[in-house]
């Protein structure tokens, strides 16, 4: 049986070293050519952002308690490495309409064992569930056909930009948004 739980930066904060691990399984493992390494950068950044304003963070547990997935939020601004990058590749217009007051999905991951059975999308709701925030907007890898592009698009996130390449990395991502006040 799984369980979910709903919590802040403390609850974010003392739970990283269990969602770095799903995380690594997830993702990292998967897409990294060094796992380790990655894991490691990843842990600083994402000890920094416990401290963000409205992080919100969705967990899920299972029988022993052990975390099988994860989801975590927070309100984007002006200042903020991803919402300035993504912001200028829009353009003026665009960059204010869905990253103006915009609840950034950062993470969103889930153990291999335990995908393709609804997971990610509970988690998903979970952390955005109560924002205050006009839209959401998050990356993904530009791969068509991985669950997590299936999964955004059957939310209503629509597809911002493709192909698109953050400074320092030739990896392709997605950016992807949507209205929250016409969330599902």
């Amino acid at each position: 049986m799984i369980t979910l739980q709903r919590g802040d930066g403390d609850l974010f904060a003392a739970r990283l070293p269990e969602l770095l691990a799903v995380y690594r399984q997830a993702f990292l493992e998967v897409y990294e050519a060094d796992p380790e390494q990655a894991t490691r950068e990843r842990g600083v950044l994402m000890q920094r952002h416990a401290h963000r304003e409205g992080l919100r963070v969705a967990l899920a547990e299972d029988h022993s308690g052990a975390v099988t997935g994860f989801c975590y939020t927070y309100r984007g601004r002006h200042g903020q490495w991803w919402h300035d990058v993504v912001s200028r590749a829009l353009g003026d217009q665009d960059g204010q309409r869905w990253l103006g007051n915009c609840r950034e999905v950062v993470e969103l991951h889930v153990l291999p064992a335990v995908q393709g059975a609804g997971l990610g999308r509970q988690l998903l709701r979970a952390a955005l569930e109560g924002s205050n925030e006009r839209t959401t907007a998050l990356s993904a890898l530009d791969v068509d056909g991985t669950r997590a592009r299936r999964l955004y698009r059957s939310e209503g996130f629509q597809e911002l930009l493709t192909g698109f390449r953050f400074p320092g990395s030739d990896t392709r991502y997605v950016i992807l948004a949507k209205d929250l006040d016409t969330a599902s």
